[in-house]
C-alpha cells in the first residue's frame, strides 16, 4: 500500500510557507557573504538573484502583497530607520527634509505624470495613457528607498547630514506618497470633489500620523523608564512600532509617519529610558530585524518580475523612468534653489548625489499591485511600476558609488557597499 499524507491543507501550506523562508534566509545570507569584498550593493544583489532563481522556479516564495508588506516588512524597517537616525543631524536638516518630503513629493508627482502622459501620447507609443494615468503612476513611484545609499554613505564616512538628509527624507516620504496615492485615486474615480479638499486630507492624515506616534512613543518610554526588565522593554519598542502603524492605520491617518515619530522619540530618548544594557541588546535586536526583513523584501522583488511582460512595455517604461529621474533632479534643484540662502545650503555635489540616490523600491511595486482590477490600464501601470524599480536598483543602485566617489572625489576602492 502507499502510505497517504495525513497532513491538512492547512498544514501543509504553513510547512511550505516555512520551507521558502528558510531557502531565502539560505540566499539572503549567501548573497551577503559573496558581495562582501566587491562594489555591488548587497540590496541590488539580492534583487538580481531573485530574478534568476525566480526564472528558474526552483521554489515558490510568498507573494509580496500590501497586506504582508504593511503588517510585517513596512513597520519595522521604517521604525528600525528613524530609531538609529541622528537626530541632532535631523534637527540640522528639517527644511530640507520637509520640504523634499513634502512639497517635493507632491511637485514630482505633477511634473512626472503629465510629462509621461505627454510623451507616450505625442510618440504614439500609448495614446490612451491620460494625464490621470500619469499621475497614478507618479504617485507609485514618488518614495525613495535608499537603503544601500545610505550603507554606502555609512561605511565611507559620508558628511553625516547628507547621510541622515537621504535616509529622513525618505522615511517622510514614504507616508507622504502613500497619503499622495490615495488621493489621487480618489479624485480621479470622482470620490474627492477639488483640490482644496485633497489638500485638507492631506495635512490632516499626515499630522493625525504624527500625532499619534508622538503618544504611543512617549507613553512607551514612560513605562520603560519605570521598569528593567530588558526582553520586556525590547517587546515594547515592538509594540510601539507595529502598534503606532496599526492604530493611525485604523484611525485614517497615516500608519508610516506614526511610526517615523514613534521611532524617532524611542531612539531620542533610548539613553535615558533605557539600562544601558537594554540599550544595546535593543540596538542589537533592531538591527538584525532591519537586515532580516530588507534581506526577504528585496529578494521577494526579484521572485515578483517577469522580465517577459517588462520587455513587452519597455518603450513606456523608458519614458517612465527618465521622466521619473529628471523631475527629482528637478525637484531637488528647486529645494536647493529655496535653501541657497540658509544654513541648510547644499552643494551642487549633494544636490546631484540626493537626485541620483533616490531609489525606488518594494513600496512602489506592493502599491502598484493593489490597484483596483478594474482600474484603466492597471496592467501597463503596473509594468511600468515594476520596470522602473528594476532599472533603478540595477542603473542608479550599481553606479552609485562610482557617482559618490565622483562627485566627492573619493577613491573607488573605498566605495563597497555592504
Amino acid at each position: 500500500m502507499v502510505a497517504q499524507d495525513t497532513r491538512n491543507p492547512t498544514e501543509a501550506a504553513d510547512r511550505h510557507v516555512e520551507h521558502a523562508f528558510i531557502i531565502l534566509f539560505s540566499l539572503a545570507s549567501i548573497v551577503a557573504i559573496a558581495v562582501t569584498r566587491t562594489r555591488v550593493p548587497y540590496t541590488v544583489a539580492l534583487v538580481v538573484v531573485g530574478l534568476v532563481v525566480g526564472s528558474f522556479h526552483v521554489i515558490d516564495p510568498p507573494h509580496l502583497t500590501k497586506t504582508l508588506l504593511f503588517s510585517l516588512f513596512l513597520p519595522g524597517l521604517v521604525f528600525e530607520a528613524a530609531y538609529n537616525l541622528h537626530v541632532s543631524q535631523l534637527r540640522r536638516s528639517w527644511r530640507a527634509v520637509t520640504l523634499l518630503a513634502g512639497p517635493g513629493i507632491v511637485l514630482a508627482i505633477a511634473l512626472a505624470g503629465l510629462l509621461i502622459a505627454w510623451v507616450l501620447q505625442v510618440s504614439g507609443l500609448r495614446g490612451d495613457f491620460t494625464w490621470k494615468d500619469g499621475l497614478v503612476f507618479a504617485a507609485l513611484v514618488s518614495a525613495t528607498d535608499p537603503i544601500s545609499v545610505v550603507s554606502l554613505f555609512r561605511k565611507i564616512g559620508v558628511d553625516p547630514r547628507l547621510t541622515t538628509l537621504v535616509e529622513a527624507e525618505s522615511l517622510f516620504n514614504d507616508g507622504t506618497a502613500i497619503v499622495a496615492l490615495t488621493l489621487i485615486l480618489a479624485y480621479v474615480s470622482g470620490a474627492s470633489s477639488g483640490v482644496a479638499e485633497l489638500t485638507g486630507r492631506f495635512v490632516l492624515v499626515v499630522c493625525g500620523g504624527a500625532v499619534i506616534g508622538v503618544a504611543i512613543g512617549l507613553f512607551v518610554e514612560r513605562v520603560t523608564q519605570r521598569i528593567n526588565e530588558p526582553m520586556v522593554e525590547i517587546t515594547l519598542t515592538v509594540i510601539a512600532a507595529y502598534g503606532s502603524f496599526v492604530v493611525a492605520e485604523d484611525l485614517h491617518a497615516s500608519g508610516v509617519i506614526a511610526t517615523v515619530v514613534a521611532g524617532l522619540v524611542l531612539g531620542t530618548a533610548r539613553h535615558t529610558a533605557f539600562a544601558e544594557a537594554t540599550r544595546i541588546a535593543a540596538d542589537a535586536f533592531w538591527q538584525y530585524v532591519a537586515f532580516a526583513l530588507n534581506s526577504v523584501v528585496f529578494l521577494l522583488i526579484g521572485f515578483e518580475v517577469h522580465p517577459a511582460a517588462l520587455l513587452a512595455s519597455l518603450w513606456p517604461i523608458t519614458v517612465g523612468f527618465v521622466a521619473v529621474v529628471l523631475t527629482r533632479a528637478v525637484v531637488v534643484a528647486a529645494v536647493a534653489g529655496v535653501l541657497r540662502g540658509s544654513s541648510e545650503r547644499m552643494s551642487a555635489a549633494w544636490g546631484a548625489l540626493i537626485a541620483w540616490g533616490g531609489l525606488r523600491g518594494a513600496l512602489a511595486m506592493v502599491l502598484a499591485l493593489a490597484l483596483p482590477p478594474d482600474f484603466a490600464n492597471r496592467a501597463l501601470l503596473v509594468d511600468m511600476t515594476f520596470g522602473v524599480v528594476i532599472l533603478s536598483l540595477l542603473i542608479q543602485g550599481l553606479t552609485i558609488p562610482l557617482v559618490t566617489g565622483t562627485l566627492l572625489r573619493r577613491p573607488a576602492t573605498h566605495l563597497a557597499a555592504d
